[in-house]
């Protein structure tokens, strides 16, 4: 697998340091190179970087794909396409989510949604200092625990009976109620089973604020 760090450009923490591609978004690009981190890509508009700060990118990233701001898809989305073209086997790190826009910051949270990028959704994770959000396509999966993040929370994107087992608050058809989000879960020392026949889950690994 090939790790690929993707910065965007909201709210940002430390980054990692073992990445094999660095991939900037937007102003996410600005921040690596500040950070003295070669983009292998630089992805986006470019409408939150002053003229001088795209020259800047376009110096120092090895390659850049520069979009018209009348667009159907986000800069992240983009990027996160452009992605899987060059790294099909990649795992996808994406910093910087959120803590922006909440347009953003919503469309972020269901990139699966759209069909270019739904084939690789269980390789795409959005971190940041207190979560980790990734995602399940319809069937049956064993969920495991990410170190650090005490608690997990699962949100359907359909209306559909979602069965959880293994975890401390099972859910199945003797206890079955609709939440738009089931929030606050947690691991009971194995690996929890999730199952649905519909849609797409957003799993979302979470702890407290030290």
């Amino acid at each position: 697998m090939t790790k690929v760090v993707l910065v965007a450009g909201g709210q940002l923490e430390e980054l990692p340091s073992d990445a094999d591609v660095w991939v900037g978004v937007d102003r996410g690009s600005l921040h690596l190179i500040e950070q003295g981190i070669v983009p292998d890509l630089a992805v986006g508009d470019f409408d939150s970087v002053s003229l001088q700060e795209f020259e800047l990118v376009q110096r120092k990233a090895k390659e850049v794909l520069r979009a018209q701001p009348e667009k159907d898809d986000t800069d992240l989305e983009l990027a996160v396409i452009a992605c899987f073209e060059r790294y099909p086997d990649a795992n996808l790190m994406i910093y910087g989510a959120f803590g922006g826009r909440m347009d953003h910051a919503l469309a972020n949270v269901f990139l699966p949604s759209n069909p270019a990028i739904s084939p690789f959704m269980e390789r795409i994770f959005l971190v940041d200092e207190q979560n980790v959000m990734t995602y399940r396509p319809s069937g049956k999966h064993k969920i495991d625990p990410v170190d650090g993040m005490k608690y997990i929370a699962f949100m359907p994107t359909n209306d559909i009976h979602l069965t959880i087992e293994g975890a401390k608050y099972p859910l199945n058809e003797t206890n079955f109620f609709f939440k738009k989000v089931y929030a606050s879960n947690e691991f009971i020392g194995k690996p929890i089973s999730l199952s649905f026949d519909s849609g797409y889950v957003v799993i979302i690994y979470s702890k407290d604020r030290k």
